[in-house]
């Protein structure tokens, strides 16, 4: 083990903690790694140190980067601009828009022209070309109902 300088174990820790990070992600782990890798520098800088300070340095790194991310930049993360709650959730910004039946809702099913293509839908049986408005999503199937005029 005296062959490997201790800082080097040290940065070794760090890539298997961040590694672990892009397998397991949750935050956690990288945080603990940055520790980890800050730790190599400072024996880098003190290569004197002994075992039971490096665990006590490394500990309170791992608590200074953990805090770090709870206080700064968890923060910053959980904002959300506005309008872009949906943003990959494409059923989800259908509800509320009125497409016209491509095929008859016949025994519940049929299918309405959205863009460019077709999505399955759901709701009473209805006519083809008749006016529908999304209510709500099942996975990939849109629920409609028969769309109602306002005038």
């Amino acid at each position: 083990m005296e062959q490997v300088a201790t800082h080097y174990l040290w940065w070794i820790v760090a890539l298997l903690l961040i590694g672990g990070e892009v397998i397991l992600p949750g935050y956690f782990m990288l945080w603990i790694g940055i520790a980890a890798a800050a730790m190599g520098v400072v024996l880098l800088l003190v290569p004197d140190m002994g075992a039971l300070a490096q665990a006590l340095v490394f500990a309170v790194f791992a608590f200074l980067s953990c805090f770090a991310y709870w206080k700064l930049v968890r923060p910053r993360l959980d904002r959300i601009p506005p309008g872009n709650e949906r943003l990959n959730r494409r059923g989800e910004q259908l509800i509320g828009q009125r497409y016209i039946l491509c095929e008859p809702i016949l025994n519940g099913r049929g299918k309405a022209k959205v863009g460019d293509g077709a999505w399955l839908v759901t709701g009473p049986d209805l006519p083809l070309g008749a006016m529908v408005e999304v209510v709500g999503i099942d996975g990939t199937t849109l629920r409609v109902v028969k769309a109602v005029d306002v005038g």
